[in-house]
């Protein structure tokens, strides 16, 4: 059969995803599993990154789904031919969905049967399986739950293929992935493209993540010798493959904890990764040489591993390990794109089948020969070369059919600075509600504000130097303060932003000011006036219906508990609606309020009803670290903390494996 391209509509148990937080998110995402965590090198940034954004700006985060999932139809587009059908998710980032190779009619991806929500993405929301798209910051990206833009343009073989684009909001660069399947192959082809309009540098990110489905024998092979692991508590090391310790690193199911392993493919040595079953089948994925690094992640055998790979999808559900491509050896490594720069290159994904002797084999140098030869064989390296070549003239083709659509941001972009952008369209057409109050300020230099009798919630705010330049330049007013505070604080200008957000209180008094300048108040140090100030932005939303009431009280919560003034956090979560208080986040905390005042049975009959934190975050530590508090204080009953106690707390109170998601070894 011809390649074709054509939409569908597939039906699955979803979660929704919810609204955005509408919460400014000022502080960078946390890298919760600490410096020599799985993240380490891997899923998160901390200050040390001099590369990292100051904060996830002008992105808002997703934090309002929950786990109850319903039959949801998704608009799905199939890539086509009579070797592999490709499904692709254009309103979950593009993600492809499946990867079916016909002829042996096998699934060469880990292909979650649901879309349940979990807090892994730098923005929050993010789900599991199939391949990713990850550009702009270390982690999973911004847009791996939101919609992209996609559209059928003619392939290099003059055949079809589907196009996805956005605009990254974190760096302000816009990318595209183009994904085709030559005549008669086997093999998936993308090719990536992200451009830097600008006039200044910008420090470019790309990692391409495969689920893959974690059987018992599983091998994850690539060209390299040696590996940088990051896991359980021996911090950051290098390797010698395929051991560490005593362990073989290479078969995901004989790691017992979480963690990534990046193999150091010589610059030299074509780059490829596979994944490979006791039979010595499976997939792999190859590319041209500027996507240079490889990972293999794992979550390990452990509790917490296991609890955590069930969380993210339906019971009955095998595991999965991923493997991943980027542009750099690590994901704490950034390429430096230079202004009016493109940076290009092709993946291939299909179906591998080696000498499985070989490739189990004791020798690592035969194994990992035996994989490359069986790939050169089936594909070789000089054709992804070739393929490269000849699609990058087809980058530059406009869309002839549009089949999905993403947001308005990247519209607003061009409008403000006229990028030509060939291939990527990003018409005004596209500009909606949320643009259209920076519209104004870019055409009238005026920023619109809400009526001073019940100020409306603000919007997003955007934060890049050409937008806090026009906001410096505008008529004074609350919500053009508000902005330009947001602005300032995201350029590291934090005594600016809390002048720019006291004049706007001074215009009104909003929750949304006053909950910023608790944040800011709270990374100054004064814990009592971030307390005060967090608790009066609650209570204003509160008297107002406002639905921010759930955002605030998360942050007012824990602020009036390290102030010391547990009973007014109570009366905080009192305030909730029922409905937000019966979350699980705000059972958890609810817990934390009961324990500070010295009711430790009463926060321990919070977790005997049960409770299930929608929201988790990956490594997040809060979970069992208030069970172990509540533990030992109904161990001690007020008497002195000893070994001997502690070590009574743990055998009498032993974590539930409900509440288990633990990452690393207990300490």
């Amino acid at each position: 059969m011809a390649t074709t391209v054509r939409r569908t509509r597939i039906t699955l148990p979803a979660a929704p995803i919810g609204p955005e937080n509408p919460l400014p998110a000022l502080l960078a995402p946390d890298d919760v599993s600490g410096p020599d965590g799985p993240g380490a090198s891997g899923d998160r940034t901390t200050p040390h990154d001099p590369d990292a954004p100051r904060t996830l700006l002008p992105v808002r985060r997703l934090d309002a789904y929950g786990r109850r999932r319903v039959a949801t139809e998704f608009d799905a587009l199939v890539v086509e031919n009579d070797r592999l059908r490709v499904t692709v998710l254009p309103a979950l980032g593009g993600r492809v969905h499946s990867l079916l190779h016909k002829p042996s009619g096998r699934e060469l991806l880990h292909r979650n049967p649901v879309v349940q929500p979990a807090d892994f993405g730098l923005a929050g929301a993010w789900c599991s399986g199939g391949i990713e798209w990850n550009s702009g910051a270390t982690g999973h990206t911004t847009l791996t739950c939101a919609p992209v833009h996609a559209a059928r343009v003619p392939a290099p073989d003059g055949g079809e293929m589907l196009r996805l684009w956005e605009w990254e909001r974190l760096r302000d660069l816009p990318f595209q992935v183009d994904l085709w399947l030559p005549d008669g192959s086997d093999f998936l082809y993308v090719g990536v493209r992200v451009r830097n309009p600008h006039q200044h540098t910008v420090p470019a990110y790309w990692w391409s993540n495969a689920a893959v489905p974690e059987t018992e024998g599983l091998r994850v092979l690539a060209p390299a010798d040696h590996a940088l692991r990051c896991g359980d508590h021996h911090g950051t090391r290098r390797v010698d493959l395929p051991r560490d310790g005593g362990t073989d690193i290479t078969y995901p199911t004989r790691s017992l904890h979480a963690a990534d392993c990046f193999y150091d493919v010589p610059a030299a040595a074509r780059p490829w990764i596979a994944a490979l079953d006791a039979d010595g089948r499976g997939l792999v994925q190859t590319s041209t040489a500027a996507l240079r690094g490889r990972k293999l992640f794992v979550w390990g055998t452990g509790p917490g591993g296991r609890r955590w790979q069930e969380w993210l999808t339906e019971p009955g559900t095998g595991g999965y390990a991923e493997i991943q491509a980027g542009l750099a050896p690590t994901q704490r490594e950034y390429v430096h794109l230079e202004g009016g720069a493109e940076l290009s290159w092709l993946e291939a994904y299909g179906p591998l089948a080696a000498d499985p002797a070989a490739v189990h084999g004791t020798d690592w140098t035969a194994a990992r020969a035996a994989a490359g030869d069986a790939l050169e064989a089936a594909l070789p390296g000089a054709e992804v070369d070739a393929a490269h070549a000849a699609w990058l003239p087809q980058a530059d083709v406009e869309p002839k059919e549009v089949l999905a659509t993403g947001s308005g941001w990247g519209a607003l972009e061009v409008l403000h600075d006229g990028f030509e952008l060939p291939g990527t369209p990003f018409e005004t057409a596209l500009l909606g509600e949320e643009q259209r109050p920076w519209e104004r300020l870019l055409h009238t230099g005026t920023f619109p504000e809400s009526s001073p009798g019940r100020p409306a919630a603000p919007g997003p705010t955007l934060v890049a130097p050409h937008w806090r330049e026009l906001l410096e330049a505008a008529e004074a007013g609350p919500l053009t303060e508000y902005h330009l505070g947001v602005a300032q604080w995201h350029a590291g200008d934090r005594a600016q932003a809390v002048r720019s957000w006291e004049r706007s209180l001074r215009h009104a008094e909003t929750w949304w000011t006053l909950r910023c300048l608790a944040v800011a108040d709270a990374e100054a140090g004064h814990a009592h006036r971030a307390a005060d100030r967090h608790a009066a932005a609650f209570r204003l939303a509160a008297e107002a219906g406002d639905r921010a009431g759930a955002a605030l009280a998360r942050e007012a919560v824990p602020a009036l508990l390290a102030a010391g003034r547990a009973d007014e956090a109570q009366r905080v979560l009192e305030a909730l609606r029922p409905a937000d208080r019966e979350r699980g986040r705000m059972r958890l905390l609810a817990a934390r309020v009961l324990l500070a005042l010295g009711r430790a049975r009463d926060a321990r009959a919070v977790f005997d009803e049960g409770f299930e934190v929608e929201d988790l975050r990956e490594g997040e530590e809060s979970l069992h670290e208030t069970w172990d508090a509540i533990a030992l204080a109904l161990v001690a009953d007020g008497g002195p903390v000893t070994g001997s106690v502690r070590e009574r707390a743990r055998r009498e109170h032993p974590l539930p494996a409900t509440y288990d998601f633990r990452m690393r070894p207990a300490t």
